[in-house]
């Protein structure tokens, strides 16, 4: 299924108190969408979901879902390490007009990969959404392999994933033993021109909350053809993404969007601002970003 090229897996906007900020959310909204989003992940990673209550999480979907009012999709991050409550969360998010789910690799746990197949198809059997999953062992301390993947593609609603083990070969199996119909995103911004090169759909991006064009442009470029243009653009994005991950993700984007004018706040605990040093790297690394555009 396609929810198209580039898609932001969204930071959850806090206020001064560090509660959720549907006014900074409505602004977020349109400045993603403004700079080429074609679709929005809502309450993953990089939206603070460990640190969200399931109630935030129901209204924030609701919100969003309101505010976006079908201009482009949005995904749901429902997944958890509990199938039993990723079920209930799933159901209760599935009237509310969500376009599909994410599910993440159950963390923590470490199931086997049939537990990983079990888990996934259930909570797919619990509801008639589109489910992406979402495989990134770095955080889950689980690799679902590719046979597991390709598995669940036969599932009739489970029609994509979000990759970031990095595996280039195992994306490329992936991409080869799937259907038409089942997309391959990458979970990795500086991943997303080498899998666009084997086939892939996309990305679920970070970075495009401040270099949404470029990315854009980058994507573009390679689908036009224009393959050299499409290198050049990811060779300059490449400190960008390395400096929104010098920091345990979302601290360093956040901070990177308060210093572009669009106001997201900062992070709950545990994860903590950035460092002045921090800070000092990302800056300079945007503005030598913006300097090297202008120059090409």
């Amino acid at each position: 299924m396609y929810f198209g090229r580039l898609l932001t897996a969204m930071v959850t906007p806090f206020d001064e108190h560090g509660e959720v900020d549907y006014g900074r959310t409505s602004k977020l909204i349109e400045h993603l969408l403004d700079t080429g989003t074609d679709g929005l992940v809502v309450a993953g990673t990089t939206g603070e979901s460990p640190t969200l209550t399931t109630r935030e999480k129901v209204e924030l979907f609701k919100y969003i879902v309101k505010e976006v009012n079908g201009r482009v999709p949005v995904l749901a991050g429902t997944g958890s390490n509990n199938t039993r409550a990723s079920i209930e969360l799933t159901r209760e998010v599935e009237s509310i007009g969500i376009d599909g789910i994410m599910l993440v690799v159950p963390y923590y746990n470490k199931p086997s990969q049939e537990g990983l197949y079990q888990h996934f198809s259930q909570i797919a059997a619990s509801t008639s959404l589109p489910v992406m999953l979402y495989n990134i062992p770095g955080r889950s301390s689980v690799n679902m392999t590719p046979e597991t993947i390709i598995r669940l593609s036969q599932v009739d609603n489970i029609v994509s994933v979000k990759e970031a083990s990095g595996d280039l070969d195992a994306v490329s199996q992936i991409i080869e033993e799937t259907g038409d119909d089942f997309s391959v995103y990458s979970g990795d911004d500086g991943m997303t021109l080498p899998i666009l090169s084997i086939g892939g759909t996309g990305v679920v991006s970070v970075a495009a909350h401040v270099i949404g064009k470029d990315m854009r442009a980058m994507v573009q470029n390679f689908l036009d053809g224009n393959v050299t243009e499409a290198a050049g653009i990811h060779r300059r994005i490449v400190p960008v993404v390395k400096a929104l991950f010098q920091a345990p993700s979302p601290s360093p984007v956040k901070e990177a969007l308060n210093e572009i004018n669009v106001p997201v706040g900062s992070v709950r605990l545990p994860l903590i601002p950035l460092s002045d040093v921090e800070k000092a790297n990302l800056t300079q690394t945007l503005v030598n970003f913006q300097t090297n555009t202008v120059e090409n």
